[in-house]
């Protein structure tokens, strides 16, 4: 790993502060560019001229080179890069103007052509500022993902309590829908076509899935299969069913679609699994295809799976 040398930092000490003629776009600079890093612009006098500001900066990332070499290397490459400088350009004098950008111009052809020696560590550097940024981005959608699940999570707890069976109903509904959501099942809510009610669908592993879904005080029974399974039938070659029932299935429902099936069941149990975080609702759904393919059976409990 090679030493910045010590004209490469002089060339960035001379660099900062021609660069842009007013002081808060200085800042700004210096803020956005190190945002990372913010405890190197801790008690940086702001107010103070741009040159000294830029010296006190230089002497941090030198005498802990160890520790912000990258830092330093990336600041040097994105300086390197500037082909206009907005900033002077609004200089009103046009002698004062055209001095200041070729000054500007000047310090960043020096710092573009001392930047070459580093191309190698800063391909390293760029690298493994990249694998920071998406840790960092997968850190936060999986947190984001979390909250969100834990939300619905509540909502499904919270709607057990509820004695309006048409407004838990319908909030049901709109619940799979967030879930089917958060798992980029591409849902689509409730919808009537002629002499049917189908209420919801989504895609899956190239299988258009319709849906039924049931918050009844009675567990699902054969009828109920029956009146679903033709639903399914009627559709496209590619569709599948997936029926949801909180409150279960009877046993004759399981028993009529033990060994020949064109939808799959998913039970409370099954559901809350999925919001609890024990498994995730994409997994769960291609088990449960899985075992229907391979033993004609509708129900494969999320237990089983996971265990």
């Amino acid at each position: 790993m090679k030493k910045i040398s010590a004209a490469a930092y002089m060339a960035l000490r001379d660099a900062l502060p021609v660069i842009v003629w007013y002081k808060r776009p200085f800042e700004t600079f210096l803020r956005t560019a190190l945002k990372d890093h913010s405890e190197l612009l801790a008690g940086l006098n702001f107010n103070d001229t741009k040159r000294a500001v830029a010296d006190s900066l230089i002497d941090r990332l030198a005498a802990d080179e160890h520790r912000y070499r990258d830092v330093t290397l990336l600041l040097m490459r994105e300086i390197s890069k500037l082909k206009r400088f907005p900033n002077l350009e609004q200089i009103k004098d046009p002698e004062d103007r055209k001095l200041r950008i070729s000054e500007a111009e000047a310090a960043v052809g020096l710092l573009s052509y001392i930047i070459k020696d580093y191309e190698a560590d800063l391909a390293e550097a760029e690298k493994q500022t990249s694998a920071i940024q998406a840790y960092a981005a997968e850190a936060i959608a999986l947190r984001r993902f979390n909250d969100d699940l834990e939300a619905l999570k509540s909502k499904f707890i919270g709607l057990q309590s509820e004695t309006d069976v048409h407004q838990r109903g319908y909030a049901f509904e709109s619940l799979l829908a967030d879930l089917f959501l958060l798992f980029d099942l591409e849902p689509r809510l409730a919808y009537a076509i002629p002499l049917e009610q189908i209420d919801g669908s989504f895609t899956f592993d190239t299988d258009d899935y319709i849906m039924e879904a049931r918050w009844r005080a009675k567990p699902a029974d054969r009828g109920d299969a029956d009146i679903f399974a033709s639903k399914v039938r009627r559709k496209g070659k590619n569709a599948v069913g997936l029926f949801i029932s909180v409150n279960g299935f009877t046993d004759p429902f399981k028993e009529a679609y033990r060994e020949a099936t064109p939808f799959v069941a998913m039970d409370g149990a099954d559901l809350y699994a999925v919001l609890d975080g024990r498994m995730r609702l994409d997994d769960l759904i291609r088990a449960k295809k899985r075992h229907a393919n391979e033993t004609g059976s509708c129900y494969l409990a999320a237990s089983q799976v996971v265990s």
